[in-house]
């Protein structure tokens, strides 16, 4: 049996570890991949769960929204890794949005859980996040700004799924004389 109380709570955790390790600030962006299926110790895309994904956002999106930074929610290969986003980051980031909405077959249960909860959701086809996190390989990595930097979390696993995160960083520019203020 799947326990989700445990999943929310681990997902809470792994969020507010890379939160504190991130710095991010008001206004930022965070990009989650997840896959429902890897979490409950199936192959990803072969068993997705809208119940799991209500778990993983239950546990992410109150440290995010306390914090005033913005979720970005990636689909799966099916919707060419599009993502989940709140309307307002259109304009504000300069996103072009896409006439698609994922479901479970197709973007996957996490994605489709969040398009349904957020009331102003719609969907964008690239991102540049500040930080994120994927829970069962789901790669998260193309929507990273560059100089995307690995974080290794207390938290391992999310259910049966591995959980990878990762910070941005300016990228260093310059010859031997340059230096840098990070």
């Amino acid at each position: 049996m799947i326990d989700l109380k445990a999943i929310e709570e681990n997902t809470k955790n792994a969020v507010e570890e890379l939160l504190e390790v991130a710095k991010l600030e008001k206004g930022q962006i965070f990009v989650v991949g997840c896959s429902t299926s890897e979490v409950a110790g199936s192959h990803i895309g072969s068993s997705g769960s809208l119940e799991i994904g209500e778990a993983i956002f239950n546990g992410l999106y109150p440290p995010l929204k306390e914090r005033g930074i913005h979720l970005a929610v990636q689909c799966c290969e099916h919707l060419n890794r599009a993502l989940v986003v709140d309307k307002e980051m259109v304009e504000k980031f300069n996103l072009e949005q896409v006439t698609v909405f994922p479901h479970q077959k197709a973007g996957g249960s996490f994605a489709t859980y969040v398009f349904h909860k957020l009331e102003n959701s719609v969907m964008v086809e690239h991102i540049k996040a500040h930080a994120g996190i994927d829970i069962g390989d789901a790669l998260i990595g193309m929507h990273l700004k560059h100089v995307a930097v690995p974080v290794r979390l207390k938290v391992k696993t999310i259910g049966e799924g591995h959980v990878t995160a990762a910070r941005v960083r300016p990228k260093l520019i310059g010859g031997e004389r340059a230096k840098y203020c990070l």
